[in-house]
């Protein structure tokens, strides 16, 4: 994946964990699972589908993680 600054990304993906400060998603693309930081974790539940935008940055991580700029459900959306 490349980007250039200021280039957001956006991974579409169902949420499998909610905790207060991130949610543990799959992406709906790859299947891997992705742990999204996020200060509006609480606002989400699990089995929800959403379109997650990002600066593209991805820990080499296991599971990768990712800072959200903005989530909104995959209907609002996508």
């Amino acid at each position: 994946m490349e980007s250039t600054p200021n280039e957001m990304v956006t991974l579409n993906a169902c949420i499998l964990r909610v905790c207060c400060c991130d949610l543990l998603c799959c992406d709906l693309c790859t299947s891997q699972q992705v742990l999204v930081h996020t200060q509006d974790a609480c606002c989400f539940r699990v089995g929800e589908h959403v379109c997650i935008e990002y600066n593209g940055v991805m820990t080499n991580s296991l599971p990768p993680q990712i800072t959200a700029t903005c989530i909104r459900r995959m209907s609002c959306c996508c």
